[in-house]
């Protein structure tokens, strides 16, 4: 049986839209998301268990305090300072970043403006923040820790995690690609704190996790390995995702990518799964935590991989057949029509005897 992890909470961050190449388009990443693969986890029977509540422990141990209190607090901000009214924009959209490119190596400053801080935290223009933004996304790290909770006491070898907004674009110091908290990153910190001495990281989304890499580049405690569309073909995150990325420091060779073409499918995607399989075995990893996307699959507006939904139950198969303790934790997918069922079919063979 599948035991699915989840709080409502998640539904409250409505994006409302995407600044993306300077264009408003719809948001993809939207409140639907959750409760199209709730209803498919509820059709499969699935044991449904609300999140409890947590600490900021873990949550802490992966990103900067700075940022954390830059989230939960910078909608607020933007609502008292009336941009909502004047000149109308009803999320914090960051417009100017403190980049290296602007900084030259001069000490850099919190800027008193809030619509100047929106960028301080920030690196991209599509990940916007609304009334309901930090609420949501603190509950998708609470069913993460739910999730992880119940691995460690035995309760289930896999447990998945309904997190929304997902979280592995978000990087220690900074949020993006409509991730705002690592969900995955805090689940193998927690699992390192129950005992797990070494975790490793299977990100299956179609996008590489930056986010995740960065918060474990120069960990030997925690390895890190995607399957994903080559960043170099024009893909987000563009800049991280590459093959020749392996750690740097004590982390060196704990973490593998392997990146796709675009077009390709299920033969060139399961091959890639079983190199991360093979390479989580040869870590010798106590634990996992997969970063699962479904976005990958054909028809999804935002990947041109082309994997099938058998591909994805068989996806979930070669990281059960690891026969370590699992915690999944959703990553993106965005066609709604077959979000949940592609879901469904991962964890049919992730959980399978």
């Amino acid at each position: 049986m599948i035991t699915a992890v989840w709080s409502p909470a998640c539904l409250e961050h409505v994006p409302g839209a995407e600044i993306w190449i300077g264009m408003r388009t719809p948001g993809t990443e939207v409140p639907e998301r959750a409760t199209a693969i709730g209803d498919a986890l509820a059709e499969a029977g699935a044991e449904l268990v609300e999140a409890v509540p947590h600490d900021d422990t873990a949550l802490r141990a992966v990103h900067d305090p700075g940022m954390l209190d830059h989230l939960r607090d910078v909608w607020e901000q933007w609502n008292e300072a009336g941009y909502p009214r004047d000149p109308g924009q009803d999320r914090v959209v960051p417009y100017v970043f403190p980049t290296s490119a602007m900084l030259s190596g001069m000490p850099s400053r919190t800027p008193t403006a809030v619509h100047a801080r929106a960028g301080l935290w920030c690196y991209d223009t599509m990940t916007l923040v609304g009334p309901g933004t930090w609420a949501a996304a603190r509950a998708a790290v609470d069913a993460a820790l739910t999730a992880a909770g119940l691995v460690a006491a035995g309760s289930s070898r896999a447990v998945y995690a309904l997190c929304r907004p997902p979280g592995h674009h978000a990087a220690p110091a900074g949020y993006g690609g409509s991730c705002y908290l690592n969900n995955a990153a805090v689940a193998a910190e927690a699992l390192r704190g129950h005992g797990f001495a070494r975790v490793a990281v299977v990100d299956v989304d179609a996008h590489h996790g930056n986010g995740t890499q960065a918060v474990f580049w120069e960990r030997p405690d925690v390895f890190y390995g995607s399957v994903h569309v080559d960043p170099g073909a024009g893909w987000f995150p563009h800049y991280l995702g590459f093959a020749d990325e392996t750690g740097a420091g004590a982390g060196r060779g704990s973490t593998v990518n392997v990146p796709l073409a675009p077009g390709s499918g299920d033969e060139a995607w399961l091959a890639g799964v079983e190199r991360l399989c093979a390479a989580v075995a040869a870590y010798g990893a106590e634990a996992v935590v997969v970063s699962l996307g479904v976005d990958a699959a054909a028809g999804d507006p935002e990947s041109p991989l082309r994997v099938s939904a058998d591909g994805y139950q068989r996806t979930g198969y070669l990281i059960n057949r690891l026969g370590l303790p699992v915690v999944a934790v959703q990553e993106g997918g965005y066609h709604l029509p077959t979000l949940g069922p592609l879901v469904v079919r991962t964890l049919t063979g992730l959980t399978a005897p």
